[in-house]
């Protein structure tokens, strides 16, 4: 795909990983009197790996960035490696998927994390440079504020109406009578961009009417718990965070839960890889954390089975 060169890296002892997957608000409507989520989570153990396990352990330290989608996964995995091995200093930071390929691309950070293809973010001659080490499946939801009753399931057309700002009011969709507020992520971000391309058609979103923007999975899903009307779309493992699934309503697409096991058959259609991406072949500290990500501690204790799944899936 445009040259650009995708890679698996399993570790010898791996089978498939399961892995995670990522503005200043403008006023807001009058908010709920709901407690805020959390909004940076740990959504897994992070227990050190077992005395059986066989960890490359190499010292050093290492910079990710990009999707906040990933995020979660990607602190979980680092906090386990560095149990592991007390050498090694792994900083994880967010940004957005397009922030993470910019700054890999820049030399900026060893790994940069994208919900999407770099070739969609860069130009092709930057692109090309970067190998994508593909680490999950993943799924987003709709979520939307618990003011919204009586709506379970929008279907494609009634996001693109909703999107699009033809539809401004939850009651034309079955809900009630109550202004739809629409929360955005910025343009770097990986997860507006797999929403708008696999539900919206890449269509064009409302520009006018009530929106606004946050620059975060945990700050979507802190607003949409906080702002009367609120719509928007966050990954399965901010979703299925016990401090937050109490405070949203999911919804349908289609007629289709938004489950892992609806991504693995193919029937919920939200969903696409998780991609780590190195400038060059890994290499160090880095190629022994992505292996690491890769075995079978965090395919197995690490990554929660409800939010991310193998990269075998359709």
């Amino acid at each position: 795909m445009n040259g650009m060169r995708r890679m698996s890296a399993l570790a010898a002892a791996a089978t498939l990983v399961l892995a995670a997957c990522s503005s200043s608000a403008t006023p807001s409507p009058a908010p709920t009197n709901s407690p805020a989520p959390t909004t940076a989570t740990s959504m897994a153990a992070t227990t050190a790996p077992s005395a059986a396990a066989t960890v490359n352990c190499v010292t050093g330290s290492i910079t990710e960035s990009g999707s906040t989608a990933l995020q979660p996964l990607i602190q979980d995995a680092a906090a386990a490696y560095q149990s592991a091995c007390p050498g090694a200093t792994i900083t994880v930071n967010g940004g957005g998927s397009g922030t993470g390929l910019t700054q890999i691309d820049q030399g900026a950070v060893q790994i940069g994390a994208s919900d999407v293809l770099a070739n969609t973010k860069l130009a092709t001659p930057d692109a090309d440079t970067l190998v994508d080490h593909v680490v999950c499946r993943q799924g987003w939801i709709v979520v939307t504020n618990l003011d919204v009753t009586g709506v379970t399931n929008l279907t494609t057309a009634q996001n693109i109406a909703i999107w699009t700002g033809v539809d401004t009011n939850w009651s034309q969709v079955g809900g009630p009578n109550l202004p739809i507020v629409l929360i955005f992520r910025p343009s770097s971000s990986g997860t507006r961009a797999t929403f708008k391309r696999i539900v919206l058609g890449g269509a064009i979103e409302a520009t006018g009417g009530q929106t606004l923007t946050e620059d975060s999975n945990g700050a979507v899903t802190t607003a949409v718990t906080q702002t009367n009307g609120a719509v928007s779309v966050i990954g399965f493992s901010y979703y299925n965070d016990p401090a937050n699934k109490p405070l949203l309503n999911g919804l349908q697409l289609d007629g289709v839960q938004a489950t892992i096991a609806n991504v693995g058959n193919g029937t919920y259609k939200l969903a696409a890889d998780g991609n780590l991406y190195t400038k060059g072949a890994a290499t160090g500290l880095t190629a022994a954390f992505l292996d690491f990500m890769m075995g079978p501690e965090v395919q197995g204790t690490i990554i929660p089975k409800d939010s991310y799944g193998p990269v075998s899936m359709p």
